[in-house]
């Protein structure tokens, strides 16, 4: 009987050593992969996104691999970091996606052109400077393709861009940000600038068409038929005022600028529109210096502000005036929101990681079933935590911010 009780003691003993072993090891561990808070903003928001999605293709909750314009949002913030620190795992992490998602013969993955979504032009900027980088053929191939597909991408009779084969006549704000800064960084390498006057006229269309004369805002989209069933049938506008399509409108503005020349006939209008943006915009901000799902209604019943919208007002904000594109106030306006971003939609969790709560779910227009672009449809739109436009949104904000 005392054997058996010395016995038991002793495993048991030997049973909490082990388990206070790896208690440490596991303590240990953590403390090495834990991301250090006296990192800025910026590199915080990269390594978590980098311990959270070791693919970038898992980013948003992807179970597959996917050329998608999210990826190329968030990938954009890893290129500027790369291009700010020299940091190799950055660009490593948009060369892993890249080549998962393009097979040996330079063609991309499930790429069809029929489709004609002008989305697919956006993860295309990540490869102007992975071929400088690395000369990689394919890359350049694929940058080809992609400007192709402009010479033959449907329009408007105005001459806008379709946003995508199966919506006919449309053109939506998302699809200013997936295709002008691209298109403007090709022309300029290797077209010496002959299609700045196209790229011009599609910013030309959407101030025209789809910003309201009332608010100063843009709706999310124009239908220049006014036959689909969201589309007002006086403008051709969608209903609402939508604040991550204002973020698409200012960012494709400011990414775009930074192609065309000074001398360009357009530069100056283009450099007009994101003014008069900025100022309206600016009105129509929470006391804290945060921007609306709904963004013309802040009193709306369910309205709330949302981080996607924010962080990219905040970035285009921070380099319209960097750039000298908007006046210095803009500066220190989105220095004061980035601060109330923080303070509203980040939480740091123990291992150290950055998290943006509340991100809008993705909306469109149209489609089955359908999409009728309300008030309410975006309101009810769920949100989620870690949402690829609000992680991408805070992290170029902060790059810009130099936080």
């Amino acid at each position: 009987m005392l054997r058996t009780l010395f016995i038991k003691k002793k495993y048991t003993i030997w049973a909490i050593v082990f388990l206070l072993i790896v208690s440490n090891k596991t303590i240990a561990q953590n403390e090495v992969n834990k991301i250090p808070y006296d990192l800025k903003w910026s590199e915080r928001t990269a390594l978590s996104i980098l311990n959270k999605y070791p693919n970038a293709w898992q980013l948003d909750g992807n179970d597959k691999p996917k050329w998608d314009y999210k990826m190329g949002f968030v990938l954009s913030g890893f290129e500027q970091l790369y291009q700010k620190t020299k940091n190799e795992k950055y660009l490593n992490y948009i060369k892993d996606y890249v080549n998962i998602m393009i097979d040996s013969s330079g063609d991309i993955k499930k790429y069809d052109l029929k489709e004609y979504n002008i989305d697919y032009l956006n993860p295309g900027k990540l490869l102007f400077n992975l071929y400088d980088v690395t000369k990689d053929t394919r890359y350049l191939k694929i940058i080809g393709q992609l400007r192709n597909q402009l010479e033959t991408q449907p329009r408007t009779s105005s001459g806008g861009f379709w946003h995508k084969q199966i919506y006919p006549d449309q053109m939506w704000l998302d699809g200013l940000y997936m295709a002008e800064p691209f298109y403007a960084q090709f022309s300029m390498k290797y077209e010496k600038g002959k299609s700045l006057d196209d790229i011009a006229k599609q910013f030309e269309l959407a101030h025209n068409n789809i910003v309201d004369k009332n608010t100063g805002l843009p709706y999310q989209a124009w239908d220049e038929s006014k036959l689909i069933g969201w589309a007002n049938k006086q403008t051709g506008t969608s209903p609402t005022i939508w604040g991550r399509g204002i973020g698409w409108y200012m960012v494709a503005l400011v990414e775009t600028l930074e192609y065309f020349p000074k001398s360009h006939p357009k530069y100056k209008v283009l450099v007009g529109y994101l003014n008069e943006i900025a100022k309206n915009v600016n009105h129509y901000k929470s006391p804290e210096g945060l921007w609306y799902q709904v963004a013309d209604k802040p009193e709306l019943y369910g309205n709330y502000v949302e981080p996607s919208a924010s962080g990219m007002i905040i970035y285009a904000f921070a380099k319209g005036a960097d750039k000298g594109y908007l006046s210095s106030s803009y500066k220190r306006e989105a220095q004061k929101s980035f601060d109330s971003f923080i303070k509203e939609f980040i939480k740091v969790d123990k291992k150290g990681e950055v998290n943006i709560l509340n991100v809008s779910s993705n909306v469109g227009l149209g489609g089955r079933p359908f999409r009728d672009g309300t008030n309410d449809y975006y309101l009810m739109a769920k949100t989620k935590e870690n949402g690829a436009i609000g992680i991408g949104a805070f992290l170029l904000s902060a790059i810009q911010l130099n936080r």
